[in-house]
This record gives C-alpha cells, structure tokens and sequence, in this order.
C-alpha cells in the first residue's frame, strides 16, 4: 500500500512539472501598417499549438533546409548623410548613432554600410582624392588625399564604430579623377587605358588610407552603375573593361599590396546579368572576384538567382534601391520587393539608399544629383524624422544579425515572406501583405501551429 502511495505522489510531481521541451513555445511579433497606426510596434504575443484552422493560408517554416549566410543589412552613408550628422549637436548625434546602429530597445542595429570612394551624387560637391589642375596628372599619387572624407564621412564612422565595431562597410566609387578620364569631366566619361595601373593604385590607397583611420573596408565594388553617364558624378566600365581591370590590375594591386577587401564586380540593375557572368567566365579574372552586386530600379531580382546558379561558388550582394514615401506610407511594397526578393535570391546583404537627406532631400549634386533621393531619416536642425526607408530596413536589420542563415520558407499568394535562422537560434519570420484586405493566416514550425492576423498593406517580423 505504502509502494502504492509513493508511485502516486510521483505521477502527480510530474505532472505539475513543465520542461522548456514542453512548454508552449511564445512568439514575439513586431507590425508596422500602412496607416501609420502601428510603427515597428510589439504586439501581443503569439503561440504555438496543435490546433490549426485547415482552411488557412500556412506558412511553413523548415530550419533543415539551409541557404546563404548573412553579411549584414544596413543604408549607403553618403557625403550628405555624414555632412547633415556631423553638423548635429554632438548629444543628438550620439543618439541617433545608438538607435540606428545599437542593439538597444529602441536600436535597429545596422550592420552594414556602403561608402562612396570620393564624391557621390549626394555630396553637395564632388570631388576625389586626387584632385589636381587641367592639364595636370599624378601617376605616382603624390597628391592623394582623403581630406574630403576627413571633414564629415571619417568622423561619423569612427562614432558609429564605437557603437558597433563589427559592422561591414562596402566603397563604390563613382568617377576616377577627371585626369584619368577620357572627357576630362566628372559626368560620363570612360577610364583611359593608360591609367589602369594607377586607378589600381588609387583604390589601394584608398583602403589602406581608410585602414590607417581604423576603418576597414570589408569590399568595394569596381564602378557603381558602370552604363550610368548622366549622373554627377559618374563613369562608364563596361564588362570587357571592367574584367580586363580586376584580372590585370586591380587583382593583382590588391594581391601585391596584401589586401583582403574583397572585390565585388557590376553593381548596377538586374536587367544585365550577363555583365557579371561575362567577367566571371575568364578563370584569371574570377580569381580574384567575391561576387556581383545588383541595384533594382530596372530588371526582375531573380537576376540575383541567375548569377548564382551560373557561379554558385560567388556571392551574391544587393547594393543600392532608394525607398521613398511617394505621397504614401507603403512599406509592404518594397519589404516585398527589396528585403524578402533579395534575400530570397541568396543575396549576403541589402543596401537601401540612402541613410538621410534634409527636409528637401538635399544635399546632392547640381545638374545630375537625385532631388527625390529621400532619406531613411530625415534630419531638420536638430529634429530626426523616421521614413518609410527607415522601418523597411529595421524590421530585418534589428532582428537579423549578422551570421544568420537565411532557411526555407514557402510562399503563399499573397503572403510574401523569407525566414532566417540566427547565431544565438533564435527563428525570424518577416511577412509582407501587400493586400487591400486584413490576411488571417497560420506559421507552420515542426508541426506546431500559430494563428496570425495581419493588416492589409502591413509588414510584420516573427521571431521565436
């Protein structure tokens, strides 16, 4: 009898015992609508459970199949951006350095910036860093100076540094000095044959001059937008030249010179794929080349996919597409479109442009500068404003560190979506419903189920 009792008591202990294997597994979820009602805003929890309503759309989430690793997500830090930050208020700026790069509540953790190496088309000048008189050249570079970047761009990365010292910064140049160029301008133009070489050089300078700030320049892409002559600044390089300059002088400079930044080829829109593989075809130029970057304002994302089938062993970037309110709030669209499209097309990396502009989306270049190019943030005297650049960005960068695998997910109409796995195991779910209605739908997660109700033009994260 007393044998009996005991076996009892011990049935009844573990009963009232809940293990974290047993336990109902909770999801916490962040919304942002288009109305503007709920801006990255946590929400009620969630959980997982047997019961799943079968008439549903599901999204199932299976970790055991893996794709590309996470380089980072983050905005182009232009000329502008550093110029409008540097003039803030040391206080304002330091805050917010914190929320944009931090890992704090209120941080979206940025974790990877692109660099223009001289002047942009958002600097309110352009320049390079060897600028000399007409008439005048400098094969040695004697006169090369990173001066420019030394007023705004060096000392509002060394702040950013301080909050996150492993963030990723990618350099696009977009014009050679004029003196190497064949129109003497800084608008079009083609590189001169004879200052291969030395174009090589300056890009070395570039990184070790960088280097000897305490920053390091993880990549650089070869020419933004290499077809662009109507920018100010811009250069042509087309894919015959550019793969002649990585094989037979910039590899080579980089391999001479002992640097590790890798070389990212194209970087421009999805409508010529060919460009990069083209290049990548030469085995002496493939090399010394990491991967190809892409930009979306012409050509489908699944580009990205075409380049990656082609050389699977090459990465795949996503380098620039500019996000913009446009007289709405529609952040379901270019979450869709931008973030989850080049993601799914195994892209290490998104790049939004660009990380802030005034309230008149300035500073930019005269005559061939971007007056729509609107800012994640804006910045007005001392006040910041958060754009729809902003929260497109921060519901994956605040959830997605660096060094996550991005895992599959399955895609149902109208429910657009991409699924990560971090470095600390956590699971992260971004959905888009670009839809006129509210999506009532269920998260599928080794055959447990949770029951989610979206806004209509609403983008939610998921992370358990």
């Amino acid at each position: 009898m007393k044998l009996k009792r005991l076996f009892l008591t011990v049935i009844v202990v573990f009963a009232g015992f809940s293990s974290p294997c047993m336990a109902q597994q909770k999801v916490d979820w962040w919304l942002t609508t288009s109305d503007q009602s709920a801006l990255l805003s946590k929400q009620s929890l969630i959980a997982f459970g047997d019961n799943a309503k079968s008439a549903l759309p599901v999204i199932t989430v299976d970790p055991s199949k893996k794709y590309q690793s996470v380089d980072g997500f983050g905005f182009a830090l232009t000329g502008g951006s550093a110029q409008l930050m540097i003039g803030m208020p040391a206080d304002e700026r330091k805050k917010i350095i914190q929320e944009l790069f931090g890992h704090t509540e209120n941080g979206i953790g940025i974790s990877y910036l692109r660099l223009s190496i001289g002047s942009s088309d958002l600097n309110d000048h352009t320049f390079s860093y060897d600028d000399l008189p007409a008439g005048k050249t400098d094969v040695k570079l004697e006169h090369f100076t990173l001066k420019e970047d030394e007023k705004d761009v060096i000392p509002v990365l060394k702040e950013i540094l301080a909050v996150n010292a492993k963030i990723k910064i990618l350099g696009s140049p977009w014009s050679a000095p004029l003196w190497m160029k064949s129109n003497n301008n800084i608008q079009g133009g083609r590189l001169k044959d004879e200052y291969y070489a030395v174009y090589a050089k300056y890009f070395v300078k570039y990184i070790e001059g960088m280097r000897a700030h305490g920053i390091n320049i993880d990549a650089i892409t070869v020419q933004n937008e290499p077809f662009n002559n109507g920018n100010t600044p811009s250069m042509q390089f087309f894919a015959k030249e550019e793969l002649n300059f990585i094989k037979n002088n910039l590899g080579p400079a980089f391999k001479s010179a002992g640097i590790k930044t890798k070389i990212i080829l194209y970087d421009h829109n999805c409508d010529a794929p060919e460009y990069p593989i083209s290049i990548m075809t030469d085995p002496e130029a493939n090399k010394y080349i990491d991967g190809s970057g892409y930009h979306l304002y012409a050509g489908p994302i699944t580009a990205l996919s075409k380049t990656h089938e082609a050389f699977p062993n090459r990465n795949v970037y996503f380098t620039e597409m500019m996000v913009t309110n446009r007289g709405e709030f529609n952040i379901s669209n270019p979450v869709d479109r931008i973030m989850i499209g080049a993601t799914r097309n195994w892209s290490r990396n998104v790049i939004l442009w660009n990380l802030a502009a005034d309230q008149n989306n300035k500073p930019h270049t005269d005559n061939g500068g971007c007056p729509s190019c609107q800012g994640a943030i804006t910045i007005q005297a001392n006040k910041v404003g958060r754009n729809v650049g902003y929260y497109t960005m921060a519901h994956v960068s605040k959830f997605v560190p660096a060094g996550s695998v991005r895992i599959e997910s399955n895609m149902p109409d109208g429910l657009s979506n991409v699924a990560f796995e971090t470095p600390d195991g956590k699971t992260v779910l971004i959905v888009s419903n670009k839809g006129n209605a509210a999506q009532h739908f269920i998260i599928n997660y080794k055959d447990k189920v949770a029951d989610v109700m979206m806004k209509e033009k609403s983008v939610a994260t998921f992370v358990w």
